[in-house]
């Protein structure tokens, strides 16, 4: 579902701040893989979601979703492609608008618009119904501003429009650092359940060691723009994280030194 191929970028080359962020990356998701990213600061690891969105564009190398070479193609075509969460639950909905016509937004993504009268009778319904299963009782106030929204009530809207088109690529990019311990759970809990029912491949970025390991059918940790520890299936299953640790030492040459990884375990 997508394939990485050598793909190299670097921020401001031939200058004093010249920054290579990612240094030959290959990686290879098969249809229906969740996979968690873990790595210090610079690794490399919001480079490459940001490559595969199409923010920028590599110096060299490919990228290719479901068979679909998008290496040169522009965000906003291969946007039909992807499903993204990031960071801050201010972004990816639309603050001023009801709960409902974001997700009638998301629901006519990728199709052609037409000039109809608002959203029908029908499609509340379904919007309900889905909005029933996150379980914060957001089912009855299907007319309230999503600004007016808790960050974890947020992110679970933005999570449940991200999915809403069952997107070849699910992106979550720390979807859950600036929610407190409590609502992060719910929210991965939730993240869980969406990409299990809907089979949806899935890369999510964490800064949580436990988190990483817990969920998902497999680790990569990022070093220096590379991939420099890939386990999955029981080995990842039975992984603790000082042997996580004792991976990323053995692969890279260099001890973990990152704090907030650090102090998440």
């Amino acid at each position: 579902m997508l394939k990485i191929t050598n793909l190299q970028k670097t921020f401001n080359p031939g200058t004093v701040n010249a920054k290579t962020a990612l240094s030959g990356l290959n990686l290879t998701l098969e249809d229906g893989d969740f996979v968690t990213v873990i790595g210090g600061n610079g690794a490399g690891k919001s480079t490459m979601l940001n490559a595969i969105a199409g923010v920028w564009k590599p110096d060299c190398g490919t990228i290719e979703i479901d068979g679909v070479d998008v290496t040169n193609m522009p965000e906003h075509k291969r946007a039909q492609f992807l499903g993204r969460v990031f960071q801050d639950p201010m972004k990816g909905t639309s603050p001023d608008m009801e709960i409902a016509e974001n997700l009638s937004i998301a629901a006519r993504r990728g199709t052609k618009r037409k000039l109809v009268w608002g959203i029908k009778k029908a499609e509340r319904e379904q919007y309900k119904q889905l909005l029933a299963t996150l379980e914060l009782g957001l089912e009855t106030r299907l007319s309230s501003k999503v600004g007016l929204l808790s960050g974890g009530q947020r992110q679970a809207v933005t999570l449940l429009m991200a999915t809403l088109k069952r997107p070849k690529l699910l992106l979550l990019d720390e979807h859950t650092a600036a929610l407190d311990p409590k609502t992060a759970s719910k929210v991965l809990e939730l993240t869980d359940k969406l990409v299990n029912e809907n089979h949806l491949t899935t890369l999510m970025i964490t800064h949580n060691m436990h988190d990483a390991i817990a969920h998902g059918n497999r680790l990569i940790m990022m070093h220096e723009g590379r991939i420099v520890v890939d386990v999955s299936g029981e080995e990842k299953k039975k992984l603790t994280i000082s042997q996580l640790l004792g991976l990323f030492e053995k692969a890279s040459g260099s001890e973990f030194t990152n704090d907030k990884v650090m102090l998440s375990k």
